[in-house]
C-alpha cells in the first residue's frame, strides 16, 4: 500500500512538470555562501567557498562551520558532481569558477541595494526547493527593518576607507544611507562609484559623519594610517564590519540596525 502511495506520488510529482529540488549545491563565492546558509537544508549544502569561514568577509562564517570548504574548485565540484552551483555570472548558465560542463547553475551579482538582495533571495529560495523559507526571511526583514526610525534628518555621511577610497552611490552602503536618512557625500560631490578623496578634500567637504570598516578602527599599516589623522578626529564616527556591507544578504539588516543606533546615540 504504502509503495504504491509513493509511486503514486511520484507519478504526480513527474506530470506536474516540476523539478526535483537539488541534493548537492556547491557555492563558489562568499555572497552566495550566505545565501545559502539562510535558506537551504544542512544536507543540501555540498560545499561552500574557500572565503566562507572568514569572519571579515562573511557575515556568516560562524553558519559556515562544520561544512565542506573548497580549497581546489575545479577538481573537488568535478568530484561532488552537484545538481546546483551558485555563484557570480560570467555568461549565460556559467559562473565563474566552476569547470568546464554542462551544469545547473544559478548567477548572482553583486546586489548594489536592498530591492536587488530580495529578488536574490527569492531566486535563491526557488532554486533550492524552499521558496516559502525565501518569503519568510525577507518578511522578518521588512519587519525588522519597518521599526527603525528614519533618524539621519538629512545629514551627510561619507563611506571612507583604507587610501582615501570613498564609496560613491548606486552601492549597497549607499542605499543603506539612504534607509536611514543620510545623504552620501559621494552624490554631493559628484564622485563616481568608487574615487579616491584626499584628506584635504574630506576635511573641506565636512561630512557630519564618517562611515569605516571596523578593521580600519586602528593603524595597522600605511593604508589605514591616513584615516587617523588629526584633522579628522573631529567627524563623528560609525563603524562597521565589512563583512556585514561587502555582500548583500541577511546582513543589511544588521548594517542598518547598527547604523541607526550609532546616529541615536549620545555623541
Amino acid at each position: 500500500m504504502i509503495g504504491r502511495m509513493i509511486l503514486a506520488a511520484t507519478a504526480l510529482f513527474a506530470l506536474s512538470g516540476a523539478a526535483a529540488p537539488p541534493r548537492r549545491i556547491v557555492s563558489l563565492n562568499v555572497c552566495a555562501d550566505q545565501y545559502l546558509l539562510a535558506l537551504a537544508d544542512r544536507g543540501q549544502i555540498a560545499a561552500l567557498s574557500s572565503n566562507a569561514r572568514d569572519p571579515t568577509l562573511s557575515a556568516a562564517a560562524e553558519k559556515a562551520r562544520g561544512f565542506r570548504i573548497l580549497r581546489r574548485p575545479l577538481e573537488e565540484v568535478l568530484a561532488i558532481q552537484p545538481d546546483l552551483i551558485l555563484g557570480y555570472p560570467i555568461g549565460e548558465d556559467r559562473v565563474a569558477g566552476a569547470p568546464p560542463g554542462d551544469w545547473r547553475t544559478l548567477g548572482l551579482a553583486s546586489a548594489e541595494s536592498y530591492g536587488a538582495i530580495l529578488d536574490q533571495i527569492r531566486q535563491v529560495a526557488r532554486a533550492i526547493g524552499h521558496a516559502d523559507r525565501g518569503e519568510a526571511l525577507i518578511a522578518g526583514m521588512n519587519r525588522d527593518l519597518a521599526t527603525l526610525p528614519h533618524i539621519g534628518r538629512d545629514k551627510v555621511a561619507a563611506y571612507y576607507q583604507r587610501r582615501g577610497y570613498m564609496t560613491g552611490t548606486g552601492t549597497l552602503i549607499d542605499d543603506l544611507m539612504h534607509r536611514v536618512g543620510l545623504t552620501n557625500l559621494a552624490s554631493r560631490l559628484g564622485k563616481p562609484m568608487l574615487a579616491q578623496i584626499s584628506l584635504e578634500e574630506m576635511v573641506a567637504a565636512r561630512p557630519d559623519w564618517l562611515i569605516v570598516e571596523s578593521a580600519t578602527d586602528r593603524v595597522v599599516d600605511q593604508g589605514t594610517e591616513m584615516l587617523h589623522h588629526p584633522a579628522l578626529r573631529t567627524i563623528p564616527r560609525i563603524s562597521l564590519p565589512q563583512s556585514w556591507t561587502v555582500c548583500g544578504g541577511p546582513a543589511y539588516v544588521q548594517a542598518a540596525r547598527a547604523i541607526t543606533a550609532r546616529l541615536n546615540a549620545p555623541r
